[in-house]
């Protein structure tokens, strides 16, 4: 099997020109599906003062500068935004960039029992809450029903647990029919059934985040939530998030082609800062080449 190929730059301790940059060498490549941001507002790594650019502000910029690029954000965050202020932002960015988005999500900030979280020091300087890892999971499961709603009817009500919505209406829908794909990032029992029932696109980090005997179980529970609801798994697409080295391309291929036989058929290449001349060129020669 030969994946296909998208790349993201982390809007984290970069300046928009060297990101702006990349998508627009990434736009004439065709070995390039798809281009990819993150949804945070502050420095995960390196020092915790430095800049960050806002997601879905910067992603409608790049969108507008560019022509053929899938796009979208690995992913958006479900704790930030009501879910339909942001299906009214996924629609208009649909059209902005002429059908060209896909709709990356996942469950956002989440009170985790052990290990450190990195969403407590952004979550409460940014006045956001974080919720149970299940609740996460439900919010989420009730963000997808409105934006589809919103994205294929012209005018509904919505009264769920966690949100309430009285005659919606949403103009200008997405270019897309029934709206923008759905990329689903997450690992968790709960989450892998949601993505199941629902996502077109599942979406994992790969190693130094999930070493493979994790990823290789994922898989295969994926597959079981899979055969739980009568879906044939062959209509899910697997995609791997990859730091790429710089330094040893020869071990980010050698993952690549491990994530490929474990059946990801979509790798993106997650760009480290600074981003060197021509990044998407040597992309393109040391990493995307040899599989095709």
């Amino acid at each position: 099997m030969q994946p296909t190929f998208g790349l993201k730059t982390t809007p984290m301790h970069v300046p928009y020109a060297d990101i702006r940059r990349v998508w627009l060498e990434a736009d004439e490549t065709p070995q390039i599906r798809d281009a990819w941001l993150w949804d945070h507002f502050l420095p995960l790594a390196g020092p915790k003062n430095g800049d960050v650019l806002e997601g879905w502000t910067l992603l409608t910029a790049l969108a507008a500068q560019t022509t053929r690029l899938r796009l979208g954000l690995l992913v958006t965050s479900n704790r930030i935004r009501p879910p339909a202020v942001l299906g009214k932002i996924a629609s208009t960015l649909d059209v902005i960039s002429d059908g060209r988005l896909i709709m990356g999500l996942g469950a956002g900030g989440t009170l985790q029992p052990t290990g450190p979280n990195p969403a407590i020091e952004e979550y409460a300087a940014y006045g956001l809450t974080l919720v149970p890892p299940g609740e996460g999971v439900d919010r989420l499961r009730e963000t997808i029903e409105i934006l589809r709603r919103m994205w294929t009817e012209d005018e509904f009500d919505f009264h769920g647990k966690h949100f309430t919505l009285e005659r919606n209406r949403n103009a200008p829908k997405p270019l897309q029919p029934d709206g923008p794909p759905l990329l689903i990032g997450g690992w968790g029992n709960r989450m892998l059934r949601l993505i199941a029932e629902y996502a077109d696109i599942w979406n994992i980090s790969g190693p130094p985040h999930t070493d493979f005997d994790t990823l290789a179980d994922r898989v295969r529970r994926l597959d079981a939530e899979c055969a739980r609801i009568g879906r044939n798994p062959a209509t899910l697409s697997r995609s791997l998030q990859q730091i790429v080295s710089y330094d040893d391309p020869a071990e980010t291929r050698a993952i690549v082609q491990r994530a490929v036989d474990l059946g990801f058929d979509h790798i993106v290449l997650s760009l480290p800062r600074p981003y060197p001349d021509h990044a998407v060129r040597w992309l393109v020669r040391e990493i995307i080449d040899p599989f095709h």
